[in-house]
């Protein structure tokens, strides 16, 4: 989940261009984190000819259909 926060943000900060592998180790690494460059490349290769609103609504439309909250709670008995 943090490469892909660091992509959307690299994203946010400049719409015209594509974060790069390097750019996404340099955010993690700048939050102190320890970087997984394999997990980066299979960011990358998930994302590869994509454009990412259009992974975003296709999220978005999955999440829709997941069932969401608990169960109804008991009702409650009746005052005797």
């Amino acid at each position: 989940m943090r490469y892909i926060a660091a992509y959307l943000l690299l994203q946010l900060a400049n719409a015209e261009a594509t974060p790069s592998a390097s750019d996404i180790t340099k955010v993690v690494s700048a939050a102190g984190v320890e970087v997984d460059s394999e997990r980066i490349e299979k960011l990358f290769a998930a994302l590869e000819g994509k454009n990412i609103e259009e992974v975003i609504a296709e999220g978005k439309s999955k999440l829709a259909s997941v069932p969401s909250g608990g169960a109804a709670a008991p009702a409650a008995a009746a005052a005797g």
